[in-house]
């Protein structure tokens, strides 16, 4: 008898690449730069905002409207990415391959009061410690880049 999984196994190569866009937002604060991290919804870990790109809208305002909901961030923001990076989505049953593309935001402004913020943590820190608390390799090469030129 042919044994059927009921959690079948998705092979990395044979996913198919998704496509999001986030949001990087910086600020000077003390004469230094600073970057505004969220953690996700469901593991808690620390990110950039980020989300799916929206109908009728370009990818770098798409990007800013994750920002305000996401972290209350309002700035800003870039016409061209400033970099990219590739994660695994955990999904239910396996895990999608996910190319961010990400604008820098140069916050001009926080809301008190912003759609997600009973959902998530929101906090500013230098570029090479959010650097070291980002679980994407490609993330965190971006950060390290904007610690390099800051």
């Amino acid at each position: 008898m042919a044994r059927v999984d009921k959690y079948p196994l998705r092979s990395p190569l044979a996913a198919k690449e998704l496509r999001q866009v986030g949001a990087l937002p910086l600020r000077i604060q003390r004469g230094k730069v600073e970057v505004c991290l969220v953690t996700t919804r469901e593991t808690r870990r620390w990110t950039i905002p980020k989300g799916w790109p929206m109908k009728d809208r370009k990818d770098c305002r798409a990007a800013a409207i994750e920002a305000e909901e996401e972290a209350g961030l309002l700035g800003k923001i870039g016409k061209e990415p400033v970099g990219e990076y590739l994660y695994w989505k955990r999904r239910d049953l396996h895990f999608d391959l996910v190319r961010v593309f990400v604008y820098r935001l140069d916050v001009t402004g926080h809301l008190t009061v912003w759609r997600e913020m009973s959902e998530r943590d929101v906090r500013w820190f230098s570029p090479g410690d959010a650097a070291l608390l980002v679980e994407e390799p490609g993330l965190s090469a971006l950060l390290e880049q904007v610690a390099e030129t800051a």
